[in-house]
Parts: C-alpha cells; sequence; structure tokens
C-alpha cells in the first residue's frame, strides 16, 4: 500500500515536471521563431500584429503596426509583404522556412502549384495584406494547412475555420 501511495506521488511530481519542461520549451521555441521573424521579415514582430484569415477561395495574410504613428514599422511591413507576394508568386517560401525553421504545411504542394494561385500585394493604413486566391482545390487545402500554421505559430487568435462572406 505504501508502495503504491509513493509511486502515484513520484508519478505525479514526473508528469509535472515533464509538463512544465515542455512549456518552457514551447515558449523558447516561440521566442526563438519571433527572433527569426525579426530578421527575416525586417521588423519587429513585438511593434507588429499579424493576422491570417482562410476565405472560401483562398486567404489573407495581414500585418499591420500597432501603433498608428510607427511609420519606420509600417514602411517596412509594406516593403516585406510586397516582396513576399512576388516571391510567392514565384514559388518561393524561403522566408516563412527560415522564419518556422521548418518547412511549413501546405508548402510543398503551394510551391507545385505556384502557377494557379494568386497573391495581389495590398497596402493598408497601418500595414499591408497579401489576398491569396486559387480555383484549384488541392492548392486551396495547401494554402489553408498554410494558413492554418501561421495561426498556431504567430498565437494571432484568428478563426481556423473557413470564412464565408
Amino acid at each position: 500500500m505504501k508502495i503504491t501511495a509513493i509511486l502515484s506521488v513520484l508519478l505525479c511530481v514526473f508528469a509535472t515536471q515533464a509538463q512544465q519542461a515542455t512549456t518552457q520549451t514551447t515558449e523558447q521555441e516561440h521566442a526563438a521563431m519571433m527572433k527569426r521573424g525579426d530578421a527575416g521579415m525586417g521588423f519587429s514582430q513585438e511593434k507588429t500584429t499579424h493576422h491570417f484569415l482562410l476565405l472560401k477561395g483562398g486567404g489573407t495574410i495581414q500585418v499591420s503596426v500597432n501603433d498608428p504613428k510607427d511609420e519606420t514599422s509600417r514602411d517596412h511591413i509594406r516593403m516585406h509583404l510586397s516582396h513576399v507576394a512576388e516571391m510567392f508568386s514565384e514559388g518561393n517560401f524561403n522566408i516563412p522556412m527560415f522564419i518556422h525553421d521548418t518547412t511549413p504545411p501546405g508548402v510543398p504542394v503551394m510551391k507545385e502549384l505556384h502557377n494557379e494561385i494568386h497573391y495581389h500585394y495590398q497596402q493598408t493604413d497601418t500595414g499591408g495584406k497579401i489576398v491569396i486566391d486559387t480555383a484549384n482545390p488541392d492548392a486551396l487545402k495547401a494554402v489553408h494547412e498554410f494558413l492554418r500554421f501561421q495561426i498556431d505559430e504567430h498565437r494571432t487568435g484568428d478563426s481556423p475555420v473557413v470564412r464565408t462572406p
């Protein structure tokens, strides 16, 4: 009986320690991703807000400055997103692969079908956005996988559900 109680206590202690270690690792990984994001995007992740929206025909990637007076970050967002729209159109996903230190879900198909996916950069008052459109069902599935990954990685709180107008 005493051995069972001791084993139960030890199991609880080890489980708690394992959970704390996982949380610390997850936080360290997120911090490292944010640091790579600063370098790869050319602006502070802490001074900006990302949003990833899934739409019936594709989705959007939107980045805004947190402080409307921060013209430097706003201009860097605009430069980055216009460049990313061109790169994605060519099937080049090196920046998200660098930032996330992995190949995001959907990217292999998005590379393969890049001619069937359209990326339109649009300037906004506080930054910019990329509107992604495709009529190809396989490409659409890949775009949605990619955007859901971004929602999780950037911890945006955006809905992983496809919006309908």
